[in-house]
C-alpha cells in the first residue's frame, strides 16, 4: 500500500483568464451562506471588472493544482482615508473539492507576499464565527482574532456576527 502524495499547489497573480474559475469558486461560498453577506452570484465579467478596478495596487492571486484554479485570495481598500492607505481588506475562497488540502493556505500566503511587495502594512477581514475552517486557515497563516462585531449585518433576515482578524505585514510587522 502506497502513501497518498498531495498534489503540488502553485500560487500566482490572477489574470482576466481566471475570471470564470474565480467566479465559480466565489459562487460556492455565496451559495453556502457561511463565508459572505453576498447573496447574488458573480459572473466572470464582474470578476474581470473587479480585477481591472483593483489594478496592481490591490492584488488578487489564485492557487492552481494540475493547471486548474482551486482557490483565490484578493484584497481591496479597507477605507478611503489616506491614513489607511496601507491597510487591505482580504478574502479567500477555496473550491469545495480542494478544501483541507493546503490550497487556501497557498493562496493566502501568496496574497500576503504580494501585499508586502506593494507596501501594505496590515491585512484585515471579517469571518462568520461558525466558519471554523476559515478561522483556522487565518490562524495558521499568522492572523490573529482581535474581536467580534456583534450583529454586524443581516443575511436572509438573520443577524450575523463577524470575527475580526488582522495581520501586520511589511514595515508594521518589523516594528512589532
Amino acid at each position: 500500500m502506497s502513501a497518498v502524495v498531495p498534489r503540488a499547489t502553485a500560487a500566482r497573480a490572477a489574470t482576466p483568464a481566471d475570471a470564470a474559475a474565480i467566479a465559480r469558486i466565489y459562487n460556492q461560498g455565496i451559495e453556502e451562506r457561511i463565508a459572505t453577506f453576498e447573496t447574488e452570484p458573480r459572473t466572470p465579467a464582474q470578476i474581470e471588472a473587479m480585477l481591472r478596478e483593483r489594478g496592481d495596487r490591490w492584488p488578487m492571486v489564485v492557487a492552481e493544482r494540475d493547471g486548474a484554479v482551486v482557490a483565490w485570495a484578493g484584497t481591496g481598500p479597507y477605507r478611503g482615508r489616506p491614513c489607511y492607505e496601507g491597510v487591505g481588506e482580504f478574502s479567500v475562497y477555496v473550491d469545495r473539492g480542494a478544501r483541507g488540502t493546503g490550497a487556501g493556505r497557498a493562496a493566502l500566503a501568496a496574497l500576503v507576499e504580494a501585499c508586502e511587495r506593494r507596501g501594505l502594512w496590515k491585512l484585515v477581514s471579517r469571518i462568520f464565527p461558525e466558519n471554523v475552517a476559515s478561522r483556522a486557515l487565518c490562524a495558521r497563516t499568522g492572523f490573529r482574532e482581535v474581536g467580534v462585531y456583534r450583529r454586524h449585518g443581516k443575511l436572509e433576515g438573520a443577524w450575523r456576527d463577524c470575527v475580526i482578524v488582522e495581520r501586520l505585514i511589511g514595515e508594521a510587522a518589523e516594528q512589532a
